[in-house]
Order: structure tokens, then C-alpha cells, then sequence
């Protein structure tokens, strides 16, 4: 989500440059089955440039039409396209999802210090946990629909609730969405609103520990994901910024410097990938003490053992848990012998750990390919609405 984020507001901002008006669809709610879940975004410019998505290709053309319209009349608007019924062309398209999808569509003034992009800046802002609220009224898609009107992290909050929206369940709300981090849709007592309350992770950052070519397509492709990249080596014809274009920070330093250069957290994952033992291990020595969630290192499974038994004989004590989060080999077994196929197989093992899959065929799933979002009713006032 937060990479489709980061898009967004980039497209955004080039359109508003060259003076292009924007909407702004979300995917509010999903009653079934989708190709996309609530939080999908699309930014939709009046000249019909599309940025993100929120379907699987099938809702995006109706949606265009949708969009354009907001923009024209400058006022928010909820659409309901009911997918259950494969021969149903009430809006065009033949879905057969299985499913009833809400889209919200937002025009995007700047006049509006809070807009919707800005609250999506919010999120991209600092590399710390968020939620973003949209309110929305599910039943009645002609009337005014709020939209996207609260942002939160741990240190800050800006909100343009509506009039008549109870402040206490939101603020409820979003402790219990920090606390599991996991978005829900909510209906809001004593008014006709839900809201989409979402969970908003840092993104991810991979850092590349080697500089060789196999690690070009991996830093190319991780950047195609939203996510963040650090590339380090000891080399400085290697560790350069021609090299690697679209990374954060390209590092030069031996393996004992790179502990005060690089910032882990639990959004981290670290992979060793110098190609070189020595540099690697030193790397290793110190980077069981972070908090990263994923370490990858390249090459046979006895070199890793390795590794581990020098780290041992010089007496450090490696913890169990520790030792559970080091991959390797490092990648999904799908026959790679590429530097390409060996990116993808790394980087949809790190996606399948940090999502907490298990990486199998989806065929052989037993639940739905998607979690189905929490949706219930809080306690609170009952209170009069009045729309702003």
C-alpha cells in the first residue's frame, strides 16, 4: 500500500505542475470477493492518466468516467459496483468477481490544506507506523461522502472529521488499529457513516550488503515494489551511484563501519551478497545484535553453518530467535539461476516473511487469498449528523 502511496502522490504532483485537476478513487469497502481490498488506491487525472489500481483492470474504465465526473462538479461521490452477478452490465463492465466493491472518488483541491494527498504525504513523511481514516456512507451514494479526513501516527494527528462525526470512537479506533496493526472497516455509532480505518507499516528496506552485478536487478526490482534500498560494499568501483540509480544511499566502508552508517529497525532486512567470506562474516558479527526481520545470505547452506560455528568459537552467544530469522540459502526454491530469477526468488521470500506466508501455491490455500478485513459496531454516543 505504501509504495502505491508513494506513486500517487508523485503523479500527483507532476500533474498539479503542468496544471492537470486529479481524483483521487479508494476502494472503501468490499463485501465478497475483489481483485483489490479496501486501502486500493488510483489517482485519476482529467486528462485520463492512471496511476495505481483497484481492480484487476476491469472497474478501471468505468471508473475514469467516474473520476472525471468528481473532478467537473468538484464534490466527492460514492460508487457501488456490484460484481455477484456475471450477466449484470449496469455499469458496463462483466466483473464476475464475485463480490460488491465501494469506490470513493475524491477531487483533489489545494486549496484544501488537509486533501487527501496531503494526508498521504503524512504517511510518507516519516518511516514510522500510521492510520488513515476515510469516512464514507455505504447506503446512500448520492449523499455528501466525507472521504479521507483523519491521519495518525505516535506523535502527531491531523483531523477534518465532518460535523457530527463522534471524535471518541475514531480516537478509539485508531489505538486498536496501531495496537494489531491490521486496517478494519467500521461502521460509527449513531450515524450513517463507516469509516475504513487502515493500518499504514513503514516500507520495507533491503540492504544490499555487496555491490556486484547480481545485486543490480535486485536493488531494480525491490525498487519497483515501494520498497527502500541500501546498497554498502567495500569497493568503490563497485558502490556507485551509476551503478545503483534508484537506492537511498550507496555506502563505501569496510564491514566494522557499516554498524554506525545503516539505521535497522523491524521494517529491515539485511542481505549478505559480497560474494566475499571475510566482509560478510564481519557484517554477520554485528548484525545478530539489530533489529531487522529478515537476514539473507547467498551461496550453499554450509557456508552459512560456517559463519555461524566462527561466530560461536570466538564466543558470541547467538539467541535461537536470532537465528531464526537468517535465510539461508537466501530465496524461494523456484529453479533460479539468473541474477534476475535469483532476485525474484529473494525478494518473494522476504514479501512471503514479512507478510508471514508461507509462500505456497495459492491453489492450495484453504482460506481466501485475502484476509477479510474485521467489521463491527462500537459502543458510543448516539448522536444527530449533520453533514459539513
Amino acid at each position: 500500500m505504501v509504495s502505491e502511496i508513494k506513486h500517487i502522490v508523485q503523479a500527483f504532483q507532476q500533474a498539479s505542475a503542468a496544471g492537470r485537476r486529479s481524483a483521487l478513487a479508494t476502494v472503501v469497502r468490499v463485501d465478497g470477493s475483489s481483485y483489490r481490498r479496501p486501502g486500493a488506491r488510483m489517482l485519476v487525472e482529467d486528462n485520463g492518466q492512471l496511476t495505481g489500481a483497484i481492480s484487476g483492470g476491469c472497474l478501471e474504465g468505468d471508473a475514469l468516467r467516474k473520476a472525471q465526473l468528481a473532478i467537473h462538479r468538484g464534490q466527492n461521490s460514492l460508487v457501488v459496483y456490484d460484481t455477484t452477478d456475471e450477466d449484470d452490465l449496469q455499469f458496463g463492465v462483466k466483473l464476475g468477481c464475485n463480490g460488491i466493491v465501494y469506490i470513493l472518488f475524491e477531487p483533489i483541491d489545494t486549496n484544501i490544506p488537509d486533501n487527501p494527498i496531503e494526508l498521504l504525504k503524512q504517511v510518507l513523511a516519516e518511516r514510522r507506523a500510521a492510520v488513515l481514516a476515510t469516512l464514507f456512507v455505504p447506503m446512500m451514494t448520492e449523499q455528501q461522502q466525507p472521504g479521507t479526513c483523519f491521519f495518525a501516527d505516535a506523535d502527531s494527528q491531523r483531523a477534518v472529521l465532518p460535523m457530527g462525526c463522534p471524535a471518541e470512537p475514531i480516537h478509539h479506533l485508531q489505538v486498536r488499529v496501531m495496537a494489531n496493526r491490521q486496517s478494519i472497516v467500521q461502521s460509527l455509532p449513531g450515524t450513517p457513516w463507516q469509516v475504513l480505518m487502515e493500518f499504514m507499516p513503514p516500507p520495507v528496506t533491503v540492504v544490499v550488503v555487496g555491490a556486484g552485478n547480481d545485486a543490480i536487478p535486485l536493488t531494480a526490482m525491490a525498487n519497483m515494489l515501494g520498497w527502500e534500498t541500501i546498497v554498502a560494499d567495500g569497493r568503490d568501483t563497485h558502490a556507485t551511484r551509476q551503478r545503483f540509480p534508484n537506492a537511498e544511499d550507496v555506502i563505501v566502508a569496510k564491514p566494522e563501519a557499516l554498524e554506525s552508517s545503516i539505521q535497522l529497525d523491524e521494517h529491515c532486512c539485511v542481505l549478505l551478497m559480497t560474494h566475499n567470506y571475510n566482509y560478510d562474516l564481519a557484517v554477520l558479527r554485528w548484525l545478530l545484535q539489530k533489529n531487522c526481520f529478515y537476514i539473507g545470505t547467498l551461496g550453499p547452506k554450509k557456508r552459512l553453518t560456517r559463519m555461524l560455528e566462527d561466530l560461536e568459537n570466538e564466543g558470541i552467544q547467538i539467541k535461537k530467535e536470532r537465528t531464526e530469522i537468517i535465510y539461508g540459502p537466501t530465496g524461494l526454491d523456484i529453479g533460479a539461476e539468473t541474477a534476475a530469477e535469483i532476485a525474484l526468488s529473494v525478494l518473494s521470500e522476504i514479501k512471503a516473511v514479512h507478510e508471514n506466508r508461507s509462500a505456497g501455491f495459492l491453489k492450495d490455500r484453504p482460506a481466501s487469498i485475502h484476509e477479510r478485513m474485521e467489521e463491527e459496531s462500537l459502543p458510543g454516543q448516539q448522536l444527530s449528523v449533520q453533514q459539513q
